[in-house]
């Protein structure tokens, strides 16, 4: 099987949890079967769209993930990266894990390599370099206080927020499907 039609399962095997969550797999599930173009080549934006591997950093005990304050983007967003040309998204989700926070990534237990969402976002920048990103949510298991080692050039900082933390900010500080994927999660 290629690469792109692991992508391809992956969304299959998606259980929306909410008409958006059903609505954002179909378009990822047209958009893939028109085009084997989905990883991006060039930054920022081609091809647009282009795919995103999103990992949540979750300590489930104390029911808290853990957020970077993204440098371009502004915004608090789940670490997470391109998926590079033929890569699988879970080995991005590796390998994102120790560039950006010098982890080895350690699969959810229960949803394994597995994404738990995708959604289908328009990024923050400035035109020309806005773009369309399809990003697949995956779920790392984590600790509050654990060793984490930031890249700087990526992020002024990070941190662990609870969901009550989060909803009580302004949204727009977020990517927009954060809430929905700690309700995915079971975390709100």
């Amino acid at each position: 099987m290629n690469s792109h039609d692991t992508v391809v399962d992956l969304v299959t095997e998606l259980e929306p949890l909410d008409h958006l969550a059903d609505a954002h797999r179909q378009e990822t599930l047209d958009w893939l079967a028109e085009t084997k173009d989905i990883w991006r080549r060039r930054k920022p934006a081609t091809p647009d769209p282009h795919l995103v591997s999103y990992f949540l950093l979750v300590d489930s005990e104390a029911r808290q993930v853990l957020l970077c304050d993204h440098r371009l983007s502004g915004l608090w967003l789940p670490t997470g990266g391109h998926v590079e040309v033929g890569e699988h998204p879970a080995d991005t989700v590796r390998r994102e894990a120790g560039e950006e926070l010098g982890i080895a990534a350690q699969f959810d237990a229960e949803l394994g390599e597995r994404p738990f969402l995708v959604t289908i976002t328009e990024t923050a920048a400035d035109p020309p370099d806005r773009h369309t990103d399809v990003s697949l949510w995956f779920a790392l298991t984590g600790a509050v206080g654990m060793p984490l080692v930031p890249d700087p050039r990526e992020f002024q900082g990070v941190r662990w927020w609870t969901p009550a933390q989060i909803h009580a900010e302004d949204p727009s500080h977020f990517d927009p499907h954060t809430a929905r994927a700690l309700r995915r999660l079971g975390l709100d």
